[in-house]
C-alpha cells in the first residue's frame, strides 16, 4: 500500500535544504568581504615607514573607505529590496575584487585612495544587502526556528570577518615576503570563491514585474517603531566609533606611543577588538533586550577608560584590556541594533531599514575617527585620547537615556 504524498511537501524539503545550504554560502561571502575590508590594518604601519604617511594621511586614506561606504549605502544599500539580493551582492563582490587588485599591484598614495573607496563602495553594497539576505535564507530554511541563529551568525560575520581580516594580513605581513602584496592576492582568491559561492544560493527576492523607479536611499527612522529605530541606531553609532578606532589608528598607537612595532601585533590589536565582539555576541543571545543593551554600554564605558589610561601610562596590558572589553560591549550594542531592526522592518522594506541603521553606524566610523586624526595634527596622542574617551562617554551616557525611554515607553 502506497501513501501518497502532496506535491507541495516532496518540494519544500529541498527548497528548505537549499535555502540551508544558501545561508552558510552566503555567510561565507559576508564574512570574507568584511574581512577584506580591514587587511590594509595592519600594513598602514609599513606605509608609514615607507612613504612617510602621517596619522592624519592614514585617517584620510581610512576616510575615503567610509566615504564609500556611505556613498554605497546612499545609492545602493536599498536596491537589493526589489533587483533581488543575488545580483547585487554579487556585484558588490566584483567590486571588492577589484579593489583588491588595485591594492596587488599599486601602492602609491593615490592608488590607496582609489582603491580603499571602491572597497568601501563594495562593502556598503554588502552589508545591508548580506544581512537582509541571511535573514530570509534562515526563515526559509529553517521556518519553525526562532531569529538566534540568523542574529548570531550575521553578526558574527561582520564583527568577526572586521577581525579575521587584520589577524591574517597581519601574519602574512610579519611572516611571508612581499608584504604588501601577499595578503591582497590571497583575498582576491577568495573573493572570487565568494562570488561562486553565492552565485550558488537560492534568491529569496521576488523581482517585481514593473522596475520601481529608482531613488536614493531615504535616510529616515520611519520603519515601525521610531523610536526603537533611534535607539538601535544610536546603539550602533557608539559601537562603530570603536570599531573604527581599531581599525585605523590603534596601530599606529600602539607602534609610535605603546613601543610594540610588531605587524602580527598590530593585527591582533585589532582581533581582540572584534574577537571579543564576537564572542560577547555568541554569549548573550538568551539575554533580554534591556540587559544586553545595558551590558553593551558598560562595557563600552569601561573599555574606553582603561584604553584611554594604557596611553596614559604607557601600558600595552592596560591598553589591550580596554580594547577587549570596550569591543565586547560594542558587539552586544551592534548585535541588539540588527536584530531589532531586521525584526521592526517589514519584508519589502527590511533592505531599506537595514541600509539607515548601517549608514548610521558608518557615520560613526567616520566622525569621531577623522576628527582624532585631524586632533593629532595639534595635540599628542595621549591627549587626543582623553577627549577621545570623553566624548565616547557622553555618547554612551546618551545611547543609556534613549534605551531607557524606550523600555520605558513599552513597558
Amino acid at each position: 500500500m502506497s501513501v501518497s504524498i502532496p506535491q507541495q511537501a516532496r518540494t519544500a524539503a529541498p527548497a528548505s535544504r537549499r535555502h540551508d545550504v544558501g545561508f552558510w554560502l552566503v555567510a561565507f561571502s559576508f564574512l570574507t568581504a568584511m574581512a577584506f575590508s580591514t587587511v590594509p590594518t595592519p600594513l598602514y604601519a609599513i606605509y608609514q615607514q615607507q612613504d612617510g604617511f602621517s596619522t592624519l594621511t592614514v585617517t584620510i586614506v581610512f576616510g575615503a573607505y567610509a566615504v564609500g561606504v556611505v556613498t554605497s549605502l546612499l545609492l545602493a544599500g536599498h536596491v537589493s529590496d526589489w533587483l533581488g539580493r543575488k545580483r547585487v551582492l554579487i556585484a558588490a563582490l566584483a567590486v571588492l575584487t577589484v579593489s583588491a587588485l588595485i591594492f596587488l599591484i599599486w601602492h602609491a598614495l593615490p592608488a590607496l585612495l582609489v582603491a580603499r573607496l571602491l572597497c568601501g563602495l563594495g562593502v556598503g553594497m554588502v552589508t545591508a544587502t548580506a544581512t537582509a539576505f541571511l535573514n530570509e535564507l534562515h526563515t526559509a530554511g529553517r521556518p519553525d526556528s526562532g531569529q538566534g541563529r540568523f542574529e548570531l551568525v550575521s553578526t558574527a560575520a561582520n564583527i568577526g570577518g572586521l577581525g579575521v581580516g587584520p589577524l591574517v594580513s597581519g601574519y602574512l605581513a610579519q611572516f611571508v615576503a612581499a608584504p604588501l602584496r601577499t595578503p591582497f592576492a590571497v583575498f582576491t582568491v577568495l573573493l572570487l570563491l565568494s562570488i561562486v559561492a553565492v552565485s550558488l544560493s537560492p534568491e529569496t527576492v521576488q523581482r517585481p514585474a514593473e522596475r520601481p523607479r529608482y531613488h536614493p536611499q531615504r535616510v529616515t527612522a520611519d520603519h515601525g517603531d521610531r523610536a526603537g529605530f533611534v535607539a538601535a541606531a544610536a546603539g550602533a553609532f557608539l559601537s562603530f566609533t570603536i570599531f573604527g578606532l581599531a581599525t585605523s589608528l590603534d596601530p599606529g598607537f600602539v607602534a609610535g606611543t605603546l613601543h610594540q612595532p610588531g605587524r602580527l601585533l598590530a593585527g591582533a590589536v585589532a582581533f581582540v577588538v572584534f574577537g571579543a565582539a564576537a564572542l560577547a555576541q555568541s554569549t548573550t543571545t538568551s539575554m533580554p533586550l534591556g540587559t544586553r543593551n545595558a551590558l553593551g554600554l558598560a562595557g563600552v564605558a569601561i573599555g574606553v577608560i582603561a584604553l584611554v589610561t594604557g596611553m596614559e601610562i604607557t601600558s600595552f596590558a592596560a591598553f589591550l584590556i580596554g580594547s577587549a572589553v570596550a569591543g565586547a560591549g560594542a558587539g552586544v550594542l551592534f548585535k541588539s541594533a540588527v536584530g531589532t531592526v531586521a525584526a521592526m522592518a517589514a519584508p519589502a522594506v527590511r533592505g531599506e531599514a537595514l541600509a539607515t541603521l548601517f549608514f548610521v553606524s558608518y557615520v560613526g566610523l567616520i566622525l569621531p575617527t577623522l576628527a582624532l586624526g585631524i586632533a593629532s595634527r595639534f595635540v599628542d596622542a595621549r591627549t587626543s585620547m582623553v577627549w577621545f574617551g570623553a566624548v565616547m562617554l557622553l555618547l554612551a551616557a546618551g545611547a543609556a537615556v534613549l534605551a531607557r525611554r524606550v523600555r520605558t515607553r513599552s513597558a
